[in-house]
């Protein structure tokens, strides 16, 4: 397995985001160029890429990590984690949540957030064998 950051836009990254993206939620449009610019250059936002089972291989799993200073501290969050599913059940979305907490430990975050559809029930299934827990707390969100 070989995991890196994501530190430049590809043709294979806006490739993979257009095959990865639909397999997360059928309405998601891959971003363009300049979003995917926008993203990996942005100082609070790690995306990392992930391939199996070594770096010659293509782009099999992304996951962006968020990482933000609040008053009460240094918070992460893990949003977008996308495996290829032919390519599911090879320890890819896991080998890249752990990578994620390794580097929120390291930027001495509290601890890592994140929200998983309940449907998607091999996800949450690996979230609780990492070691998160269900947050006892009001979710909101306002959509414009």
């Amino acid at each position: 397995m070989f995991i890196v950051r994501v530190t430049a836009v590809t043709d294979e990254l806006r490739d993979v985001f257009k095959q990865l993206l639909p397999q997360l939620n059928s309405s998601l449009v891959p971003p363009s160029g300049d979003e995917l610019e926008a993203l990996i250059s942005a100082e609070s936002t790690i995306l990392l890429a992930a391939r199996f089972p070594d770096k010659s291989a293509k782009i099999s799993g992304l996951l962006s990590l968020v990482i933000y200073h609040v008053p009460t501290g240094i918070r992460a969050r893990v949003e977008d984690v996308i495996v290829e599913e032919a390519m599911r059940g090879n320890g890819i979305g896991e080998a890249l949540v752990r990578y994620a907490l390794n580097m929120a430990r390291e930027a001495n975050a509290d601890g890592v957030a994140l929200t998983s559809n309940p449907k998607r029930k091999a996800a949450n299934q690996l979230y609780q064998k990492l070691g998160f827990k269900p947050w006892q707390t009001n979710l909101y969100f306002y959509k414009f």
